[in-house]
């Protein structure tokens, strides 16, 4: 009777050992997703204000005119879909709208900031003017390309893992990408670029928007076959 008393009392401790490294393992996990989850938010707003910022420059990449920021706005796609497998299509909406404040208020004070006068003796203040001028119809265009196109991608990526699968998760970025990404590009193109114009900015001759149109649709689908693989830096959860 005391063996079995002693065995009972050691299965006991061995239930508690485990819950407690059930327990471990769990703070363990959740601390990763935290860790994770601010990694790609910050990722994410960065590559919205730095890709609104190099738009103001149209460049020649293989005798092709493309603004230069399209080289890193393409990402966002996929990190939004990190952040929805992390945190949530809610959480997923949130930062969506916060980037485009974030935006909205970067353009404002770039803007107050290239209309104080310039110290005389100091470099660049001309330059700086002339430069950021530009930036309020590249946000506009930024963010209301972002903020639908984006808000698109959220319902897609929903509506995948809920009604077709949670298996295949590049399948579920690709899928939601090849819809949203060319809603974005149709509507940056135009508002950023057509030859109209618009607060205070003169667009582009409609054969260098539509060039800026097809080679930016290329290189953000070759930059969301490339980000593929970050939708797997982090384990699946409830959307």
């Amino acid at each position: 009777m005391e063996n079995f008393t002693v065995t009972v009392r050691n299965l006991a401790k061995d239930d508690t050992s485990i819950n407690q490294t059930n327990h471990k393992l769990s703070d363990v996990s959740v601390a990763d997703g935290v860790r994770i989850a601010v990694v790609v938010v910050a990722a994410y707003i960065a590559a919205q204000m730095l890709s609104d910022i190099a738009s103001i420059k149209i460049g020649l990449v293989a005798g092709w005119a493309v603004d230069m920021g399209t080289f890193i706005y393409p990402i966002t796609f996929t990190l939004r879909d990190v952040v929805h497998k992390v945190l949530g299509k809610r959480n997923a909406q949130l930062l969506i709208i916060a980037a485009a404040v974030i935006n909205l208020f970067m353009v404002t004070y770039l803007t107050w900031a290239a209309a104080v006068p310039s110290d005389p003796e100091a470099f660049g203040g001309p330059e700086f003017s002339m430069i950021f001028a530009p930036l309020w119809r590249i946000v506009v265009a930024s963010i209301v390309a972002e903020v639908i196109s984006e808000l698109l991608d959220t319902e897609v990526y929903h509506w995948f893992v809920t009604k077709i699968t949670r298996q295949r998760q590049w399948l579920r970025v690709l899928v939601s990408n090849a819809v949203s990404v060319p809603v974005d590009n149709v509507l940056f193109a135009l508002i950023a670029f057509a030859p109209i114009t618009l607060v205070g900015t003169d667009g582009l001759p409609w054969s260098i928007v539509w060039e800026i149109f097809v080679v930016n649709l290329v290189i953000k689908f070759a930059v969301t076959l490339l980000s593929l693989p970050l939708i797997y830096i982090t384990p699946d959860r409830n959307v």
